[in-house]
């Protein structure tokens, strides 16, 4: 335990040298809230470490992705925790927790009930709109990592605290970067996700896909983008729109229904004219058959699951692989261990029940969401903190972030583990 002074106790719950089930609780006086409570996704899921919830005070959502949000229904089980969060991540957190009961509901401790009950204790909360809990005052930032993602900052009577979360500083199609006026802060508590490396430059990044993505479609081929539903395959279908794609593109999966609720929410896409623009001349399969019908002829299909763990890319995947004119290009970073990851190593899949050799084009397009090594020093310089926290990221990246914040800004930099508390 290290002491600085005893104004605000932060204890870190989850997402430490990992990434996943994000959750760290931040106590002043008689108030403590929690920012986020997320899960691990594994074959079962994982959860942060316990924290009573008559201890809570407020729940702090910094966006709707499950490694963020997935645990905040045990709240609501027989609990009103308020949850504060941007509006998008309202809609947004109701649909992925939802398919995720679908999915997993025999290993949650909740139900949709719970889901529910969290759901009526969400109060929506603007950018830049302070929000006052016993004795701390929370504000939420512009994240830049998808619609209505947020950094919070936190401020006591004496210290102001930001919490990254999962944060882009760089502009995107979809969204713009990370608002990164903070003012003065003591201590941050950083993402670490990409401390190893810098990310491309993002207009060559875009104009080396629809090189590709043209190039196999005008030979007669298939292009398979395996693509989150939450942010991803926004970004695609609007990188494609930029770019004037004249071939005809299918989305399917819970992109749509993702799509729908980001038509409702203009303010939080950077060109909301582009966005829907692009969601208009997109093809929206409807069913089993408008799947067999699409992979029949030369096209783009933007499919959930990204990692290609699950969802209708499996099916598309079982179609596309097999032959040399199609391609499958993914455009999200994928975790050492899954299927997706697998197939970059060894252009080896599980086609039809059987580990086979992919005779598809297989590449990787870095249209991440998050900021590399020199955003993320930027950041933290920005910031103006004399403290920090890395997490997010895998050990040795929270590690390493805190090797680079000492060195290069003479930050006092620690890579916390699960339990551990701070006084600051």
């Amino acid at each position: 335990m290290t002491e600085i002074s005893d104004d605000i106790k932060i204890k870190f719950l989850g997402g430490t040298g990992e990434v996943g089930r994000s959750a760290i609780a931040v106590g002043s006086g008689k108030t403590q809230i929690l920012l986020d409570y997320g899960v691990m996704l594994n074959h079962e899921p994982g959860f942060p470490m316990h924290i009573p919830p008559r201890e809570v005070s407020a729940i702090i959502l910094s966006h709707a992705h499950l490694d963020h949000c997935g645990s905040i229904p045990i709240f609501h089980v027989r609990g009103h925790t308020p949850v504060y969060g941007t509006p998008p991540t309202y809609d947004l957190t109701k649909l992925l927790i939802s398919d995720f009961i679908r999915v997993t509901g025999y290993y949650l401790p909740y139900e949709y009930i719970d889901l529910e009950n969290m759901l009526s204790c969400y109060i929506k909360t603007a950018y830049r709109e302070p929000v006052k809990i016993g004795d701390l005052e929370v504000e939420l930032l512009n994240a830049g990592h998808i619609p209505g993602g947020a950094q919070t900052v936190v401020s006591g009577s004496t210290k102001r605290i930001l919490y990254t979360s999962d944060m882009n500083a760089v502009e995107t199609r979809l969204l713009e970067g990370a608002d990164q006026s903070y003012d003065e802060i003591d201590v941050l508590i950083s993402e670490s996700t990409y401390a190893y490396e810098d990310h491309g430059d993002r207009s060559e990044v875009e104009r080396r896909f629809i090189e590709r993505v043209r190039e196999t479609v005008e030979r007669g081929g298939a292009v398979l983008v395996p693509a989150l539903s939450v942010g991803r395959s926004q970004e695609i279908l609007l990188v494609l729109e930029a770019h004037k794609f004249e071939y005809p593109v299918f989305v399917d999966g819970m992109a749509e229904d993702a799509n729908e609720i980001l038509f409702n929410h203009p303010d939080y896409i950077r060109n909301p004219k582009m966005f829907a623009e692009a969601m208009h001349k997109a093809h929206w399969i409807k069913g089993w058959r408008d799947r067999r019908l699409a992979i029949k002829k030369p096209c783009v299909i933007v499919s959930p699951a990204g990692m290609l763990k699950g969802g209708h890319a499996i099916f598309y995947m079982n179609k596309v692989a097999k032959k040399r004119s199609n391609a499958i290009f993914l455009v999200s970073y994928q975790i050492p261990g899954t299927p997706g990851r697998r197939l970059l190593e060894t252009k080896k899949f599980v086609l039809n029940g059987r580990i086979r050799k992919v005779e598809a084009d297989v590449d990787h397009f870095d249209f991440t969401s998050h900021s590399g090594r020199r955003q993320l020093l930027e950041t933290a310089r920005r910031s103006g903190c004399t403290k920090a926290f890395t997490i997010h990221g895998g050990e040795e990246n929270c590690q390493l972030f805190a090797s680079l914040l000492k060195d290069e800004l003479g930050i006092d930099a620690v890579a916390p583990k699960p339990g551990d508390i701070f006084k600051v």
